[in-house]
């Protein structure tokens, strides 16, 4: 896990080919975080580039691709405080102590603007959930792992 005294929370998302789901919640996760947590993301079986509706989609919020994708390695997820899976949970490398949860996000995939645009959405509201609840977690936390309010 990254840091035992609890000033740093790192999350790893995962999604098969880290070209879509991943991408887009590391990104999204990236603009709501403090720089108290650090971002992964990776994939089981990533692909060449990021899907380009992914990036089309992102830019309209005024974000970026968390990067090329990348091979989900153990390692990866040995660091990692919580690892959220979209669909590639089979495939995760399991690490004792560290959150596990799987989320049931469409993959984008194939879908057009509008469908993905959607499906980012949903990303969104998952994250900061997810960021409220790794707040919670924090002793005397006060928020410092948002860089914002959450707003819904």
């Amino acid at each position: 896990m990254s840091d035992t005294t609890g000033n740093t929370v790192t999350i790893m998302f995962a999604c098969r080919q880290n070209a879509g789901r991943s991408q887009m919640t590391a990104a999204v996760a990236k603009s709501l975080a403090s720089d108290n947590i650090q971002i992964l993301s990776a994939g089981s079986d990533p692909a060449d580039e990021v899907h380009p509706v992914v990036v089309e989609a992102l830019a309209s919020i005024g974000l970026k691709p968390d990067s090329q994708p990348k091979q989900l390695k153990r390692e990866n997820v040995q660091i990692s405080d919580w690892v959220i899976t979209m669909g590639c949970g089979e495939s995760c490398p399991y690490v004792p102590g560290v959150h596990y949860e799987d989320w049931d996000i469409a993959d984008p995939h194939g879908k057009n603007l509008d469908e993905v645009k959607v499906i980012l959405s949903q990303i969104t509201e998952k994250v900061r959930d997810l960021l409220e609840r790794v707040t919670e977690q924090q002793p005397g936390s006060d928020a410092k792992y948002l860089k914002r309010p959450v707003l819904k």
